[in-house]
């Protein structure tokens, strides 16, 4: 089984590329979701514990947490100490079971993969990624989203331009979807070329 990372910055399609993988059959892991699963379940008591208050309803409450923690590397470490180990034991059981299936190919959509040295633990790696003028008024077009945080995202995340000369294989999402499928299929045969 090919494992590949998936990444690309805020509002360059990554999302809707890992729906294209999905929809030709390949397993698709996303950490981001996986970690909205854990603030429902496994981490809500340790997490709790290490921030009291942020825990509403049984369920950890993300705007609390990112008061609790924004602007302050300590607290912020404290929560990735917690959430990590949790994140990785979910994906090694999702590359257990994309195995047992029998999948040829198994993305990880991991958003910081290059940050984080992510990229060092997989097959290859796809960048999705758009011109800067598409990024911009896809993520300004957010529910809450203010040219603020949309600055204070994009200073804590890699480069476009280094993504893209990190990677193996680079999607284009800034024409349309039917663009982006015709890559996808591209780097598909490729990556099943090499396994």
């Amino acid at each position: 089984m090919i494992i590949v990372g998936l990444t690309g910055s805020i509002g360059m399609g990554k999302s809707t590329t890992a729906g294209l993988f999905a929809a030709e059959g390949d397993a698709v892991y996303n950490a981001d979701a996986a970690v909205h699963r854990l603030y429902q379940g496994r981490a809500v008591d340790p997490v709790g514990a290490a921030f009291p208050g942020v825990v509403i309803d049984g369920v950890v409450d993300r705007k609390a947490l990112g008061a609790a923690v924004l602007g302050d590397a300590e607290a912020l470490a404290r929560l990735e100490a917690i959430v990590h180990p949790l994140v990785h034991e979910e994906e090694a059981a999702f590359l257990a079971r994309a195995r047992e299936d029998g999948r040829r190919i198994a993305i990880l959509d991991i958003p910081l993969l290059f940050e984080t040295g992510r990229d060092q633990e997989v097959d290859a790696v796809i960048v999705a990624s758009a011109p800067a003028d598409i990024q911009r008024a896809r993520v300004l077009e957010r529910q809450g989203m203010t040219e603020e945080k949309f600055s204070a995202i994009l200073a804590k995340q890699m480069p476009d331009a280094e993504k893209r000369r990190r990677a193996h294989f680079i999607i284009d999402t800034g024409v349309d979807i039917p663009h982006a499928m015709r890559e996808v299929e591209a780097v598909r045969r490729a990556l099943l070329s090499l396994g």
